[in-house]
């Protein structure tokens, strides 16, 4: 559990920043190589779009592994292994020639992105709480820090200074690597709790929250791969704006993430999801349909404003989400009842189920697969009910037990 770790601090939010920065460089620094590696395989947009698909097979695979890997290596080796890896990939996709080596490429490159991901979130969550106030959406900032800086140093790298991508590319990897590692000492050395789920269903408007997110990853993850698509072959711009459309879009992500915290704070969850989602709507409107270059830059940006918060607010719901069911509380409710009463019958009864749980804690990684105790945290209590147990060696039958017996000394 936390509390008996390290509590986060200013050093630890600075690393989760930074990790932030490293992913949206990255993706920005890969956007304007997708024409480039379209021109070099010399394929057409259907078999693009298939090829591009490699990256997101590859996060998919990954980042139900990837919590898992948090929780038994740390944030600390996850983090700095993939960020390591994840700049030398974009080397290695600058040079490659090969439709057979791009695949595996991808594949490898989206694993890399989805576990960065989902572990730099973990962390994120983590220092949200230990700090008691909203950090998401300025964390998510610096992912947007990341993807302004990587674009614009690249259109600047090659349409100013004349350097050919290959080595504007191992300028962008040599960042990425120097920052992962400036970061990694203040990254958590742990990744949450053991026995916590690999898998809990969302409920409640972590839902319909979550849906508006994944849309605005797909959203995301459109103009990073086809925006400099679009812009060099359907508006014909030279190759050297081809990462503009992806600069604007994270400079709109930006300006509102900076200020996402208070609007959060001001408008509500639901207002800022409903509410951008409408306007990122009407941004892409703007893209497809402008006759104008002033438009469609500006249909970007409203993407980016409109689709700013909406991740940062999915993973704050997310961490606060809790994965105990009504049953448990309902038993629990009833054990406590019968406790207090100091009836013989009753307490005997609360040690056979004791032992039944513990049989059960025994019999878990035959029947599930899985190893170690439920740690699972009650998501709500009986109304007039207050939990207290400090037990945390207890399982929770044993937590009941041992809160009753603090209670009634007498009738123990």
């Amino acid at each position: 559990m936390i509390s008996e770790k390290k509590q986060p601090g200013v050093p630890e939010q600075h690393a989760t920043r930074a990790i932030f920065f490293v992913g949206g460089f990255g993706a920005a620094s890969w956007a304007p190589l997708v024409p480039l590696l379209k021109a070099r395989l010399d394929i057409a947009e259907d078999v693009l779009g298939m090829l591009l698909l490699c990256i997101g097979i590859g996060s998919l695979l990954t980042m139900p592994l990837s919590g898992a890997a948090a929780v038994r290596l740390g944030c600390r080796k996850v983090l700095t292994a993939a960020g390591l890896v994840y700049a030398a990939l974009l080397l290695l996709l600058c040079t490659v020639s090969s439709f057979g080596m791009a695949v595996p490429l991808l594949l490898i490159f989206g694993a890399t992105m989805g576990c960065i991901d989902v572990v730099v979130n973990i962390q994120a969550v983590i220092v949200e709480k230990a700090a008691g106030r909203r950090l998401m959406s300025g964390m998510h900032a610096l992912w947007s820090v990341g993807g302004f800086a990587g674009a614009g140093l690249f259109g600047i790298w090659v349409g100013s200074f004349s350097l050919t991508p290959l080595l504007s590319t191992i300028i962008a990897a040599a960042i990425m690597v120097l920052v992962t590692l400036a970061a990694s000492r203040h990254l958590l050395p742990y990744g949450g709790d053991a026995g916590g789920k690999l898998l809990a269903l969302p409920k409640g408007i972590v839902t319909f929250v979550g849906i508006i997110a994944c849309i605005a990853f797909l959203v995301e993850g459109a103009i990073m791969d086809w925006g400099g698509v679009f812009l060099t072959t359907v508006r014909h711009f030279d190759m050297s704006l081809a990462g503009t459309a992806f600069t604007v879009f994270s400079a709109a992500m930006l300006t509102m993430r900076l200020l996402g915290d208070w609007t959060v704070q001001k408008l509500g969850q639901e207002r800022v999801v409903i509410g951008g989602s409408l306007l990122a709507v009407a941004g892409f409107l703007l893209v497809i349909f402008a006759a104008e270059p002033a438009l469609l830059y500006l249909g970007f940006f409203a993407i980016g404003i409109g689709c700013a918060n909406v991740v940062p607010v999915f993973f704050s719901l997310l961490g606060k989400q809790r994965v105990d069911t009504r049953e448990q509380l309902g038993v629990r409710s009833a054990m406590r009842r019968c406790l207090g009463t100091g009836d013989d019958l009753h307490r005997a009864a609360a040690v056979v189920l004791h032992q039944l749980e513990a049989a059960l804690e025994v019999a878990k990684p035959l029947l599930a697969g899985v190893g170690g105790k439920d740690n699972s945290v009650s998501g709500a209590q009986a109304p007039g009910e207050h939990i207290p147990c400090q037990h945390q060696q207890h399982s929770q039958v044993g937590c009941i037990i041992a809160d009753a017996r603090a209670e009634h000394p007498s009738s123990w």
